[in-house]
Order: C-alpha cells, then structure tokens, then sequence
C-alpha cells in the first residue's frame, strides 16, 4: 500500500504528483502490460543486450 504523507496546506495536485510517483516507482503498469503478451526469452536477451550496450555507449562517450 502506498502512503503519500500530506503537509499542512500543501495542495491536493502535490499530494495526487507524489502518489503518481510513487506508483509509478513500483512497476506495476509496466509489469501489466508485459503480460499481456508473451515475449520470448530469446527476444528479451536480445533486448537486454540491446540496452547494455547503448547505456555503454552513452558511458564512453561522456568519459572523453
């Protein structure tokens, strides 16, 4: 369960912003739309390889 603490007078589109956040930190949209269809593990790794190497890329090019 997730709690938002609200402040004194802090307005409810602050209190509604962190909650949103915080929902979203959870993964459980992402988490549902995955399921919805079956992805196959080869295309997943492939994916994750993907990923991996474009956040390498990023990493190297900031290092110059």
């Amino acid at each position: 369960m997730i709690i938002v603490p609200v402040k004194e007078g802090e307005s409810i589109d602050k209190a509604l912003k962190k909650y949103k956040r915080k929902f979203e930190k959870t993964g459980v949209i992402k988490e549902l739309r995955e399921r919805q269809k079956f992805t196959k593990p080869s295309v997943k790794r492939r994916f994750e390889v993907l990923k991996a190497v474009y956040i390498q890329q990023l990493n190297d090019a900031s290092n110059l």
